[in-house]
């Protein structure tokens, strides 16, 4: 015979139960993969590997769009203000994502992100590079002969925000690049959304923020906290 139950009985029933997680909570999966280094405003400078940046040419300051970043003058004149991540490794797959947005005060180019590996004579140097000069912003592999083939390029204008990542496969003839700029995946000038060469040379290889090439007037570099993981979703929208 069928028989109500009683309303505490179903009170009980709905209770959470020690050691449980509630439904509603583990109906929201965490992104996949690992964190494996971020950078930390609330640490300050010593949150990178290094800092290569004339003194008092680089801190944080408070972004009405961004909240807390970090800002790299490159003073004119001087050859750099870059910030570097650990070292990677030879062979494994990384998404490295952050937000920037840069004002050149000349008409020349500055690299503001790099993928650079020691020693730099002899290798591709930096086999990853982004670079910005007289309104266009550029994405470029180097060989192991150091020869540069350009990939990607866009139009850009001063203190825009625009946001990067990079999904990198570390090899030295047989590495791969993805792309996505502003949170849409770019097609290369290949054809191909993946380019296949040199990501890794050298003894040593790791990953650089700021402004690089020495130019007759300041460039600042103003970017948030960049991420390096194993997944995509880690990454995006930094």
């Amino acid at each position: 015979m069928f028989r109500h139950t009683p309303a505490a009985a179903l009170a009980l029933a709905a209770a959470v139960l020690p050691g449980t997680v509630p439904a509603a909570a583990a109906a929201a999966p965490a992104a996949a993969g690992k964190v494996v280094w971020a950078a930390d405003t609330a640490a300050g400078p010593s949150s990178f590997a290094a800092v290569q940046c004339k003194a008092g040419n680089f801190g944080t300051v408070q972004d009405p769009a961004k909240g807390k970043v970090w800002r790299a003058r490159q003073a004119a004149g001087e050859e750099r203000c870059e910030t570097l991540s650990p070292d990677l490794v030879n062979g494994q797959t990384v998404y490295v994502g952050w937000s920037s947005r840069v004002r050149i005060d000349d008409d020349q180019s500055r690299y503001v992100f790099q993928l650079k590996c020691s020693p730099s004579d002899g290798t591709a140097n930096h086999p990853v590079e982004i670079d910005i000069a007289d309104g266009r912003v550029r994405l470029q592999e180097w060989d192991t002969q150091h020869v540069a083939h350009p990939l990607w390029s866009a139009p850009v204008a001063n203190d825009q925000w625009h946001s990067y990542v990079l999904k990198l496969r570390l090899g030295r003839t047989d590495g791969t690049i993805d792309f996505w700029y502003d949170g849409v995946k770019q097609t290369f000038t290949t054809g191909s959304g993946t380019y296949t060469g040199t990501t890794w040379d050298g003894t040593r290889d790791y990953l650089k923020w700021g402004s690089y090439h020495p130019s007759p007037a300041d460039a600042v570099n103003t970017f948030t906290s960049p991420a390096i993981a194993t997944g995509y979703d880690l990454v995006k929208g930094r």
